[in-house]
């Protein structure tokens, strides 16, 4: 696996060490009325309560330990990312504890809390336009400017080794689980997650689930090559617009699974159904997973999984958008279906 990957298992392990003192083991709760909707067993990892409010504390904290290790001059003199906004956040409270300023390339239309939180936590922020040439133009730019080092979002392997702790996590934590449901926009949570369950459980399924307005994941498992999305995709799950790459696209190909796509309808449903069964407050990108798991195509190819883990990836909600909650109309409640 070393060398088919970018990532082994034992960087995964080394990971785990790397920042168990600095991000929280984060709970894992169930929902029996969600059981009963869905006619199975759903274990919730909440990546909300993490620091910074989602997932990606893992990854980007195993790469600045990792810089700080690997760099002989010392310390970098600064490290340069492009976010919508979870992962700038999460650089940025990485890069400060460790002394290190950190400049973020964020598109203009990232939410506004995302923004505020990563000048927040002390960062520089660049604005690009949406689409990623744009942002990677800019932070090339940015990355001569400072002398910086490049921490990617979803390509570096520290940062897919960090977010495979979570998978470690859950499988003490629900023994018994036969199936993770993971939201996929570069791809990094779902590549470490499939590296760490097809190293130690086999069996176990990992399904990647996205916007069907952000499909590049699907499309690129459907034709057996990469293929990223041509536009910048309209979602409501701001945190997978992004297509997978040239370093997660190899693992997802070979471990991961199956791929379910949902609709901006059904994501509008999952995530109002946690808020208001489970009471809390993620964001959509995060109601994701749970939308492909009530998803009548999930009900249909996958009868025989009984215990799915669920990552609910973040909960950096931007409140002054929520104007979809007004909506009167909602989609008609999925049936209970005994599988």
């Amino acid at each position: 696996m070393c060398a088919q990957y970018c990532i082994s298992f034992a960087d995964v392990e080394k990971a785990h060490v790397n920042i168990r003192d600095s991000v929280h083991l984060t709970p894992v709760l169930t929902s029996s009325i969600l059981n009963q909707i869905a006619g199975r067993s759903l274990f919730f990892k909440c990546e909300l309560f993490q620091k910074t409010g989602s997932f990606k504390i893992r990854g980007a904290l195993n790469a600045i330990r990792g810089l700080i290790s690997d760099t002989l001059e010392g310390k970098p003199k600064a490290v340069v990312t492009h976010s919508s906004g979870n992962h700038g956040q999460a650089l940025t409270y990485a890069a400060k504890l460790e002394g290190i300023p950190a400049y973020i390339v964020v598109p203009q239309t990232a939410p506004n809390c995302k923004k505020l939180a990563i000048q927040a936590y002390g960062a520089s922020i660049v604005y690009s336009e949406q689409s990623d040439e744009s942002r990677e133009k800019v932070t090339q730019r940015i990355l001569q400017e400072t002398e910086g080092i490049l921490v990617h979002p979803n390509q570096e392997p520290a940062v897919i080794a960090g977010q495979g702790t979570i998978a470690l996590e859950v499988l003490n934590q629900v023994p018994l689980v036969d199936a993770f449901v993971v939201p996929v926009g570069g791809g990094g949570m779902v590549a470490g997650i499939a590296i760490t369950i097809k190293a130690l459980k086999p069996s176990v399924k990992v399904y990647a689930a996205e916007p069907l307005n952000a499909d590049d994941c699907y499309q690129s498992k459907m034709k057996g090559e990469l293929t990223p999305n041509l536009h910048p995709p309209e979602t409501i799950a701001d945190g997978v617009r992004s297509s997978i790459g040239l370093n997660t696209w190899p693992i997802i190909r070979d471990l991961v699974d199956d791929v379910f796509t949902v609709t901006e309808d059904e994501i509008k449903y999952a995530t109002q159904l946690v808020w208001e069964r489970m009471k809390l407050l993620i964001e959509p990108t995060a109601g994701v997973g749970l939308a492909a798991v009530l998803s009548q195509h999930f009900q249909t190819v996958c009868p025989e999984v009984k215990n799915i883990c669920i990552i609910l990836s973040g909960g950096n909600v931007d409140l002054t958008s929520l104007n979809w909650v007004k909506q009167d109309e909602r989609p008609a409640p999925y049936q209970t279906i005994s599988v």
